[in-house]
């Protein structure tokens, strides 16, 4: 099925690229719901699928933070956020 290519292609990508993917797709959630708001959205189904989509990246990116770490902490998802909005 569609779900399980996109999966073997997010598990080819690099951290950096699955980052760059995570921002794109919540920019595109983002632009779903303001078109839904205004009933502009034809494909309301698509909404769920991006939604699923950001899952599957950060399912991927906290499975490639574990293998990394093999007994090291880490860091949440907000202490990630505060690390990145100070450099």
């Amino acid at each position: 099925m569609k779900s399980k290519k996109y999966l073997a292609s997010l598990n080819d990508k690099t951290v950096e690229e699955l980052n760059l993917e995570l921002v794109d797709k919540k920019k595109e959630l983002f632009n779903l719901r303001f078109q839904n708001a205004t009933n502009q959205l034809d494909n309301t189904a698509r909404i769920n699928e991006v939604r699923k989509n950001i899952a599957r990246i950060l399912t991927v990116v906290r499975a490639r933070e574990l293998e990394g770490g093999k007994g090291k902490k880490v860091p949440s998802r907000a202490a990630r956020k505060r690390a990145a909005a100070t450099s």
